[in-house]
């Protein structure tokens, strides 16, 4: 696995410099070859700490126990990192194929797409055309997300995240009361001031669909058709998602989301502690879409949720999506 890879060369870094280990992991440090993660064993670490002691000769009794502690317990905390990336990792998860029928630019496939990368299940995307749906008209259920394991059909972009988790850590607690405020959070409130946002003005609304002149099987009229008309669409419609949900500024109910958001935080890393949990995930997924559009910039600017993003981005990682022909 990608993350368990990184982590294990920090703790080869650690073990070969003699350094003591207190915990938190970088990401991509390739300055030394290490060897093979499953050699931080238990089984492994008298070894490992007598050939330390050996290799740099030392006889003062003091400075070999230093040695022989330093090394035990970068081995313990090998064994943590091996336990927790395992809880992340797909060895849990089964399936051969997982495909995701979605809009790119849908907060709800971006929360699904969220888990899967944090994840790291690899997965196939089909772009939906977002005016003719003829991508999931084999199906009865005429939304996006739609995801496919194996065949097998799941919608609704909460129900598949909890029917995930449940495959991949069966003792997930999926009614722990702060997680699961914030998780109804996102999809009753936050995914609400998203579109009064994202189609504010013409503008804002054609650059939310600029990315179906590059995604999906779509030929040319389909993609004029789709950028233009949808954004025309969406453009009214997010004007009667604003009465509906009586938002009289756009961007001040998105500023004031992002706050309530980080006084959640409450100094927190994460509103699951030092790793993200279902609420970070979905709030994460739902965000990165309009990060790089004018409200997701303004967004930023004018808020302080910026951190949390960036740490978030960092924790979730690269995108597992595969090529459809792959």
């Amino acid at each position: 696995m990608r993350r368990v890879v990184n982590r294990a060369i920090f703790l080869g870094r650690a073990l070969r410099s003699n350094s003591t280990v207190y915990g938190g992991f970088t990401g991509g440090s390739t300055v030394c070859q290490v060897a093979p993660y499953d050699t931080c064993s238990s089984s492994n670490s008298k070894w490992l700490s007598q050939n330390f002691v050996d290799r740099l000769s030392l006889s003062n009794p003091y400075l070999a126990h230093s040695v022989r502690f330093g090394s035990a317990a970068a081995t313990s905390l090998a064994q943590d990192v091996q336990s927790n990336a395992s809880l992340r990792s797909e060895e849990g998860f089964k399936s051969k194929d997982v495909v995701l029928f979605q809009y790119e630019a849908c907060p709800f496939c971006n929360k699904v797409k969220a888990f899967l990368d944090y994840y790291d299940i690899p997965y196939k995307v089909v772009e939906v055309n977002p005016m003719n749906k003829k991508e999931i008209k084999w199906s009865d259920y005429k939304k996006v997300p739609i995801l496919t394991v194996d065949g097998q059909q799941m919608v609704d972009s909460s129900e598949i995240i909890d029917k995930l988790v449940k495959r991949i850590r069966p003792d997930y607690d999926l009614d722990a009361a702060e997680e699961k405020k914030w998780r109804e959070w996102v999809d009753n409130h936050l995914v609400h001031v998203l579109s009064p946002n994202i189609y504010r003005t013409v503008s804002e609304a054609l650059e939310s669909f600029e990315y179906i002149t590059t995604q999906g099987n779509f030929s040319l009229s389909e993609r004029l058709v789709a950028k233009y008309g949808g954004a025309a669409a969406m453009y009214f419609v997010s004007k009667k998602l604003k009465k509906k949900h009586n938002i009289t500024d756009e961007r001040a109910a998105l500023y004031g989301a992002a706050e309530q958001w980080v006084d959640a935080l409450k100094g927190r890393k994460f509103l699951g502690g030092m790793d993200p949990n279902l609420a970070d995930l979905a709030v994460f997924g739902v965000l990165r879409p309009i990060r790089h559009l004018k409200s997701g910039k303004d967004m930023v600017e004018h808020t302080q949720i910026g951190k949390w993003y960036s740490d978030m981005d960092q924790a979730v990682g690269q995108s597992c999506r595969v090529n459809s022909d792959s």
